[in-house]
């Protein structure tokens, strides 16, 4: 399994980051690759998303499900079609300001985004290559493409979320062996 993990504070009490990550279509505008999604659900356990995505000459259409909240802390997911992974947002409030923390905040939470994914997973018929193209070289050029991604989501977000732009830290979390 290889695995995309990045944090960041962001301050705000965690109801209130739930909240503004509870609402996934919302992600399409953060997302240079993302291109549109569509939900059947209320962000509940079982709530369904298609996640349409497009980069270099391929498109392709994700299925997703979440499987647990635990509000105000954290959202599991799967991907249901075509790829093994899965995911979460984790919100862990924090006992005490960063040193660097804006002069008006009164609290801080480190957010996460986590994803854990089997590239051996896809097969060659489960996504429209062009013509000559192997699977396996997209599965090499698309890894750094999605670890930006992630950070490129986690600090648009921060700036919407907290109503302000500012420089955001992102903490790179790399899994044992890595």
């Amino acid at each position: 399994m290889d695995e995309i993990a990045v944090s960041t504070v962001v301050y705000l009490p965690p109801e209130e980051i739930y909240e503004f990550l509870v609402d996934f279509p919302r992600y399409a505008d953060y997302s240079k690759h993302l291109r549109d999604v569509r939900q059947s659900g209320d962000g509940s356990p079982g709530t369904r998303y298609a996640l349409y995505f497009s980069w270099w000459k391929l498109t392709y259409t994700a299925e997703s499900k979440v499987t647990d909240v635990t509000p105000p802390a954290r959202i599991d997911w799967t991907i249901t079609k075509d790829v093994h992974a899965v995911g979460r947002w984790r919100i862990e409030e924090l006992d005490d300001l960063p040193a660097e923390a804006p002069s008006d905040a009164d609290t801080a939470c480190r957010v996460f985004f986590e994803v854990e994914y089997d590239p051996d997973s896809v097969s060659a018929g489960d996504i429209d290559l062009p013509r000559f193209v192997s699977l396996g070289w997209v599965i090499d050029k698309l890894r750094p493409v999605l670890q930006k991604e992630a950070e490129r989501i986690v600090e648009r977000i921060v700036a919407d979320i907290e109503g302000r732009p500012r420089r955001v830290e992102l903490t790179i979390h790399a899994k044992p062996g890595s």
